[in-house]
């Protein structure tokens, strides 16, 4: 990880202190919640489409079934909280797997399509054999860890965030491995990869597997704060909203995710105002975001301070 992005995440840790200190208001405190599970997705999701260059709508897909595994192994069988998010994560690397191998020879729209019908298909499955059946089910015990348990609103922020914070360490980590500059070669040329001898199929459903892991993670969280789930949350939807989050933060950036996940999160909360025409607003602003923001704004703001860096460097 280079100097700027460690600064970068000290700065993060520091805003994740003092937002509950400063804000004092656990309706701000609750929209850091979900914008740190929101983040979680997104950062995977940066990993799988602007590293590796491969597509997907299907993330509501894993978002669901770490949800639904994690609180079905604690509210019928008991099982500790950290214990059943793990199983979580496995399940849902273990359908990743599933989903990339028949998936290895599409590209582009086909495989956009492939994971769409994963994550219907998921979501088809909740409905008809998921605890509950469309309604849901509730009494999801709360996260806990041993003897203490996340029972507020601020203790829960900072698990979420610390689990981005580690999941961000882990990522930086990840790209700038073997591994990772692997992944940029699949991105520019599948052709040329496998001409350098690089297993392509092995590395398709390694990034896979660590997309849908992060998905699992932000599920489980997300169960076990609401302590409510049904298959709703899960939908095609939320597979585009996050998405959206990437393109606007900056797909080929890992703060880009977490930047637009911040924002997608945060702007239904600020449109509240315009009562009837907030749907109108929002959509207005994601359009013009797309139209002027092709390459996301975190790329943009690093371009722009690159720029005024330049002249201050030679005037030095």
């Amino acid at each position: 990880m280079n100097r700027d992005n460690s600064l970068a995440v000290l700065v993060l840790i520091a805003v994740i202190i003092f937002v509950p200190l400063v804000s004092g208001s656990a309706y701000v405190i609750t929209i850091g919640v979900f914008s740190g599970i929101n983040a979680l997705i997104a950062i995977g999701l940066c990993i799988l489409m602007g590293y590796a260059g491969q597509v997907s709508l299907g993330q509501a897909g894993f978002y669901g079934i770490g949800a639904y595994v994690s609180a079905t192994l604690t509210h019928h069988y008991g099982l500790p909280v950290p214990l059943c998010v793990a199983a979580a994560m496995i399940v849902s690397a273990f359908a990743a797997v599933i989903l990339a191998v028949p998936s290895l020879r599409l590209k582009g729209h086909y495989l956009a399509v492939a994971t769409l019908s994963f994550g219907e298909i998921i979501n088809i499955a909740l409905n008809e054999w998921g605890p509950g059946g469309p309604s849901g089910f509730g009494d999801i015990p709360t996260f806990n860890i041993l003897d203490f348990i996340f029972d507020t609103t601020t203790s829960y922020f900072y698990l979420v965030w610390g689990c981005v914070v580690l999941v961000l360490l882990f990522s930086f980590n990840f790209i700038n491995s073997r591994t990772g500059r692997a992944l940029r070669a699949l991105h520019g040329s599948e052709l040329a990869s496998r001409a350098m001898g690089l297993d392509v199929t092995a590395l398709k459903i390694k990034v896979f597997v660590i997309s849908a892991a992060y998905a699992s993670l932000a599920g489980s969280l997300y169960a076990h704060y609401v302590t409510f789930i049904s298959p709703s949350s899960f939908t095609l939807f939320y597979s585009i909203l996050v998405l959206m989050m990437v393109v606007i933060g900056g797909i080929t950036n890992l703060w880009g995710g977490v930047v637009g996940a911040i924002l997608i999160t945060i702007l239904p909360e600020l449109l509240r105002s315009f009562e009837e025409f907030d749907v109108l607003v929002y959509g207005l602003i994601l359009t013009l975001s797309l139209m002027f923001l092709r390459r996301g704004l975190v790329p943009l703001l690093i371009e722009k301070i690159k720029q005024l860096r330049g002249p201050l460097i030679a005037r030095d």
